[in-house]
C-alpha cells in the first residue's frame, strides 16, 4: 500500500489522517521487504519504506502492524490470511 499524508501534513500515517492507496510493489522493493523482516528475524511484519533515487530505503520495521488501513486500501483479509498461514505451518 502506498500512504499519502493529507494536504498539510508531512506524516502519512493512516491514524493521522493519511490515505493508503492500494499499488502492486515493483520487485525491488518486494525483494527489501522480505530481507528486512528476515534480518531480524521475522516471517511477518510491517515494512515503511520511501522511495529514493537509487530504490527503495527501510524507514522503519513494525513486528505488530495494525491492518485496519492495509485491509481497506486492498480490500483483502491481510488478518485472516496470516492466520490461515499459521495454521497451516503448525499443522505440518
Amino acid at each position: 500500500m502506498r500512504r499519502q499524508a493529507r494536504r498539510g501534513e508531512f506524516r502519512s500515517n493512516i491514524h493521522r489522517g493519511g490515505e493508503g492507496k492500494s499499488i502492486r510493489l515493483d520487485k525491488r522493493y518486494q525483494e527489501t521487504a522480505v530481507r528486512a523482516a528476515k534480518s531480524i528475524g521475522l516471517s511477518v511484519c510491517g515494512v515503511d519504506m520511501l522511495e529514493g533515487k537509487d530504490g527503495p530505503k527501510v524507514m522503519e520495521l513494525n513486528s505488530s502492524p495494525g491492518f485496519e488501513g492495509l485491509e481497506r486500501a486492498t480490500r483483502k483479509d491481510i488478518a485472516g490470511a496470516i492466520v490461515r498461514h499459521a495454521l497451516s505451518l503448525a499443522s505440518r
